[in-house]
Order: structure tokens, then C-alpha cells, then sequence
């Protein structure tokens, strides 16, 4: 499995940036073929305390390398891509990673 990771560093208007996010880019993300699961994740401090330099991250997973070079290449994922970058170009910082699970015991 895979994850297309993105690293959203903070917004002038919070706000607006959350309501496009939620109300726009995530309907046109989760049409994505082969989207097995999305997970968001708001930031609240960097660890230890202090201000993060983040503000939001979002894992996309699919089932592998493959999978997610389709997804980008449909018309649902160009949708998608195009619509971030109009909105949030600036502060994204993306990356894909091979997931590798362990479980405590």
C-alpha cells in the first residue's frame, strides 16, 4: 500500500481555507479511483509544544504505486489537482510513501 501525503502549511484565513477544503476539494478528492482511504489530520502544536509548521495534513491511500498514478491521471484526479493548486498551491508541500505497519506486542 501506498499514501499520497500532504502537508498543508498555515493559511492567511483559516477559515476560508477550511470550508473550501471541506466543502470543495474533498468531494473532488474522494472520487478518486482506487482511493482505498483518506485520512485527515488537523495540527494542533508541534511535538514537545510551540507553533507547528503545519496546519493540516491529508494521507491518501491506494492499494500500490500503480493504483496512485492512475487516480492522478483520471479526470477525477486532474479535477483535484487542478482545484488545490487554484487554492492552496502555495502552501502545499506533497509526498508519497510506502506504508509498513507494525503492531505493538
Amino acid at each position: 500500500m501506498v499514501k499520497l501525503i500532504a502537508l498543508y502549511s498555515k493559511p492567511d484565513d483559516a477559515a476560508a481555507f477550511n470550508t473550501h477544503y471541506r466543502e470543495t476539494h474533498m468531494p473532488l478528492a474522494m472520487k478518486m479511483p482506487g482511493l482505498r482511504k483518506c485520512e485527515l489530520g488537523v495540527i494542533k502544536s508541534a511535538a514537545g509544544g510551540g507553533e507547528a509548521r503545519y496546519f493540516l495534513q491529508a494521507e491518501l491511500y491506494f492499494d500500490n504505486q500503480a493504483a496512485l498514478d492512475a487516480a492522478m491521471k483520471s479526470a477525477e484526479g486532474r479535477a483535484a489537482a487542478k482545484d488545490v493548486m487554484g487554492f492552496a498551491g502555495k502552501l502545499i508541500h506533497m509526498m508519497v510513501a510506502e506504508v509498513e505497519t507494525s503492531t505493538p506486542g
